[in-house]
């Protein structure tokens, strides 16, 4: 395939993972005055399972689920759904641009963690890109010269808890396939949300203005992830890791049209700081690839 139509085709994947993610951040900050973060996981699990029954049933695929490997899937949807809960309270009292500026910051934590859970080796660069990353931190947050609230403390730490779900996931890759990863996954935070949301005796249900929102949180985390797996399939992360960058003015704009948020020109640089110490490191893990497989070394 050509290699500008490659990369068309992964602009139109990206715009959509966009329009999903900040789709979500929108509507997470709606639901917040009438659901609790809990409750929005558990019916956004339940709009998942309905989702992924459907697709495993039309592709005749229920036998890949199994339970193999079970207390790694309860593990990596444990923390996954810690991270998600910080993230849904995040956006309901925080900017939203800094919110999606600090989520930027899940690389970094990945490149540092990996090494130790998943034994890869931590290369000069990539501490160097994590310096970068947190430069780009200090400037988003400017401790010191701006209150560190709440919510920023949770934008920040979901971003950590992202990253232990990519870690976590990329290790299941090896044992599961992806629809059985999405079983448990909407499957298990369904029940540790109706667990969480009902621990105080009142799960709070959806109603008319509630329902629309709460079922395009469900559609929209499925789909971002969806675009984003296909942009990566027919382009390289180098190419892909710039347009999902642009998730961070579109943010802002929408942030500034419907909640009058002003544009933080601090956090628009801090996001470019954290940008370039990702994109260095996908950079140089491309090069790597592609040189080792012009020397015809075997890859692991």
């Amino acid at each position: 395939m050509n290699e500008k139509v490659q990369v068309g085709k992964a602009a139109l994947w990206m715009t959509g993972a966009i329009a999903s993610f900040s789709s979500m951040a929108v509507a997470g900050r709606e639901l917040s005055t009438t659901h609790d973060t809990f409750e929005i996981m558990f019916y956004r699990s339940l709009v998942g399972i309905c989702v992924v029954a459907a697709i495993l049933t039309l592709t005749r695929k229920w036998h890949q689920v199994s339970t193999h490997r079970i207390g790694l899937h309860g593990i990596r949807n444990v923390v996954h759904f810690t991270g998600q809960n910080l993230w849904f309270y995040a956006v309901s009292v925080v900017p939203l641009a800094q919110v999606f500026a600090l989520e930027f910051t899940q690389p970094i934590w990945v490149i540092l963690l990996s090494p130790l859970l998943l034994k890869e080796r931590l290369t000069t660069l990539r501490v160097i890109s994590a310096l970068i990353g947190f430069t780009g931190i200090l400037i988003v947050t400017r401790p010191g010269a701006v209150p560190m609230n709440v919510g920023m403390i949770a934008a920040a730490m979901s971003a950590i808890f992202f990253s232990f779900t990519t870690i976590s996931t990329k290790y299941l890759t090896r044992f599961a396939s992806i629809g059985c990863i999405m079983f448990w996954l909407t499957v298990m935070q369904a029940g540790l949300g109706l667990l969480a949301a009902g621990i105080d005796g009142q799960i709070t249900m959806p109603n008319a203005g509630t329902a629309p929102f709460l079922l395009l949180v469900g559609l929209a985390g499925l789909l971002a992830h969806y675009c984003i797996t296909n942009a990566l399939a027919i382009a390289p992360a180098t190419v892909v890791v710039p347009f999902d960058f642009a998730r961070l003015p579109t943010i802002a704009i929408v942030g500034m049209i419907l909640y009058r948020e002003p544009l933080d020109y601090w956090t628009l640089l801090g996001a470019m700081v954290i940008f370039a110490g990702i994109f260095l490191n996908v950079h140089s893990e491309n090069r790597s690839q592609t040189a080792t497989v012009r020397s015809g070394t075997p890859t692991k």
